[in-house]
């Protein structure tokens, strides 16, 4: 599985992560053909390759069409920026808001519609939408609105929706790789925004940070370095944030910002690459000396979701193991226990994505009796697999590979395939994966 690391270390907003995945080799004319199935009209793209304090790297550009191609930011946040200046847009459904100063634009109900009404696949759709969730949630907190109601001044402009209905086709034109990141490191000082003066973080980003649990922390740089949609496109993209972890760089990627920043480059580099099948404890190797035969394993982390119920029949019990397993959960099994008062019970456990940690915890508590549920996080050491057609006297059968240090050391028929064979043969399926097994053995040597 790719994975991509987004180094945070100058901060991000939508332009800057678009551009950064462009460098790393999605295909812009493709990002294009996409985002014209929004059917949004006013802009027009422009995409380049740059320099920002000498390091090369792509700049995305939303240009507005009354704007006469003039250079702007498009995020929310960086609108706050040194180069900020105030757009009116015609909406793409018009709703009149007079108690609203803005009156042409578009609330998160609008965006949603737009979006969900598009021909974008399901899965940039529903990603966007949770993009825009995010930000609606926080704006609606701040001002005291129901999250469909918030307008979201420059947020809801044309530029920022292409921002972030981009973000997450360049992400899928990437393959969907699992995404990590860098400690979130902010600047200081004040923005102008749309309600006046703020200090750095303004309060969006704050809060939409502060919504996923994530941590922030403040550096010398005197400018915003992390957008509102910079930290909404995090809080729903990024699994974990930390420092680099045996990352092995196939491609690096710049996007480039708008400022001059003081005290680093205004670029986000981003790393399209993998984990080291070698562990993080294993001794370099010194020079002229043989290199060390690390397991070439593969590793991930998962979230381990656990409960203990005394309660729960065994209907909703294997209802919720079908409901989980269909929702995307990796594995679901309930383990015999036995609890206070001499009760016997269940230890209902699911293991998922860390992203979908939450999902699968509020669908444990509304599904079944929990009251609460445990959260860990766990390491996996997974063999390399690879699926292979096995001949055998009956029949090819496609079976699963698992290789450690080159050799294969487990071999599993794919049991669908299995049983068709075994049905044609009219025979027990057990004898099918003893003949599997045994021209398995050939590959295992």
């Amino acid at each position: 599985m790719k994975m991509l690391y987004l180094d945070i270390f100058s901060g991000i907003a939508g332009d800057m992560f678009i551009g950064a995945l462009l460098d790393l080799g999605v295909d812009a004319a493709k990002l294009e053909r996409e985002l014209k199935k929004l059917k949004l009209g006013g802009y027009h793209l422009h995409i380049a390759r740059g320099r920002k304090s000498a390091i090369a790297g792509v700049k995305f550009d939303v240009h507005l069409a009354h704007e006469h191609d003039h250079e702007h930011t498009h995020d929310c946040a960086q609108e706050h920026g040194d180069h900020a200046h105030e757009h009116q847009h015609e909406p793409h459904h018009h709703h009149a808001h007079e108690d609203h100063d803005h009156q042409d634009q578009r609330n998160f109900s609008d965006i949603k519609q737009l979006i969900s009404r598009s021909k974008l696949s399901a899965w940039v759709k529903k990603k966007s939408v949770s993009v825009f969730q995010r930000i609606a949630e926080a704006e609606g907190k701040i001002h005291g609105l129901p999250p469909a109601e918030v307008h979201f001044h420059e947020v809801g402009a044309v530029d920022s929706i292409v921002d972030i209905v981009g973000a997450a086709i360049a992400l899928e034109l990437l393959g969907k790789p699992r995404v990590f990141a860098s400690p979130v490191v902010e600047g200081t000082g004040w923005v102008r925004c749309a309600h006046g003066r703020f200090p750095v973080p303004v309060p969006a980003t704050l809060a939409i940070l502060g919504a996923r649990g994530i941590g922030i922390t403040q550096c010398d740089e005197p400018h915003e370095l992390v957008t509102p949609t910079g930290a909404a496109l995090l809080a729903e993209f990024v699994e974990s944030f930390g420092a680099m972890e045996n990352l092995v760089a196939g491609k690096i990627g710049f996007g480039l910002g708008v400022r001059d920043n003081k005290t680093r480059p205004n670029v986000l580099r981003a790393v399209l690459g993998s984990q080291s099948k070698v562990g993080s404890t294993r001794k370099q190797s010194t020079l002229n000396s043989q290199p060390s035969t690390g397991l070439d394993w593969e590793t991930d982390r998962v979230a381990v979701l656990e409960t203990n119920l005394d309660d729960c029949t065994g209907e909703i019990l294997g209802n919720f193991v079908e409901t989980a397993l269909a929702a995307g959960a990796l594995d679901v099994f309930h383990t015999p226990i036995q609890m206070k008062k001499n009760r016997p019970g269940v230890l209902l456990t699911v293991l998922c994505a860390e992203t979908d940690a939450d999902k699968f915890s509020e669908l444990m508590l509304r599904e079944t009796t929990a009251f609460g549920v445990r959260k860990t996080t766990a390491e996996r050491r997974k063999l390399q697999r690879e699926f292979a057609e096995v001949k055998t006297p009956l029949g090819n059968v496609m079976v699963k590979l698992g290789r450690l240090g080159g050799k294969v050391v487990q071999a599993a028929p794919e049991f669908e395939a299995a049983r068709k064979l075994a049905a044609k043969a009219k025979m027990p399926v057990k004898q099918i994966y003893e003949a599997v097994e045994k021209s398995a053995k050939q590959l295992k040597r």
